[in-house]
């Protein structure tokens, strides 16, 4: 007898339904993205080492936030840069976002980041959003992240050594449940920036893995 394969829905339809279901907790919110976006004990580290990283940028730089989410992390840094541009695939998030965020030099857009083009910008922040896309979408990003002179890469991987990248459909998980990470300088996608620095690891209890920023210079 054949294994039964889950059929991939558009990602668009997927993270929309996980919004709708509440797939990721939340139920108090309207919209929630999740723990990682709201426990302060990963927040907080979080939004500190892109403060330090942003205000070392003393004319202030322009930040493309792909996938912003409910936007409770990415608020946080807008004071700090020039321009701020937040994109998510959701349209109805990225419409409340307009309604409840209104500040100087703040954008939100409604795209596809692996489909459509991307806003022209100097910084890119990829906060734990990869790891919920196939490895085609991820190939897709991927490429286009070369058009930008700072990629900010953060990602839930198993603690120890494990298989990076391993495949799985565009939507609520990721490849934690096969013991893998999304790791972008590894095979398939083989990303080659200038030059790497970790910026934060948090490690999480319960043997529940790591929460890794990476910065890439091109």
């Amino acid at each position: 007898m054949k294994e039964k394969k889950n059929k991939p829905w558009p990602t668009k339809a997927a993270m929309t339904q996980v919004y709708e279901m509440k797939l990721w907790g939340g139920e108090e919110y309207d919209f929630y993205s999740g723990e990682g976006s709201h426990l302060s004990q990963l927040v907080e580290p979080y939004v500190n080492v892109l403060i330090e990283f942003l205000e070392s940028k003393a004319k202030g730089l322009t930040v493309l936030d792909l996938g912003c989410g409910d936007f409770n992390v990415g608020n946080r840094l807008v004071g700090y840069t020039h321009r701020y541009i937040a994109v998510d695939i959701v349209e109805n998030l990225i419409d409340r976002n307009k309604k409840l965020y209104s500040k100087k030099g703040l954008e939100f857009i409604c795209l596809d980041i692996a489909k459509d083009n991307l806003p022209q910008a100097d910084c890119v922040i990829i906060r734990q959003v990869l790891q919920h896309l196939s490895n085609r979408e991820v190939q897709e990003v991927v490429t286009k992240l070369y058009n930008f002179k700072h990629v900010i890469v953060t990602e839930h991987i198993p603690t120890g050594g494990f298989i990076a990248n391993q495949d799985i459909i565009s939507g609520q998980g990721i490849r934690l449940k096969k013991k893998s990470g999304l790791v972008i300088t590894k095979p398939p996608f083989n990303f080659k920036p200038r030059t790497e620095e970790e910026l934060l690891s948090i490690k999480l209890n319960e043997n529940k893995g790591v929460i890794k920023t990476v910065l890439y210079t091109l």
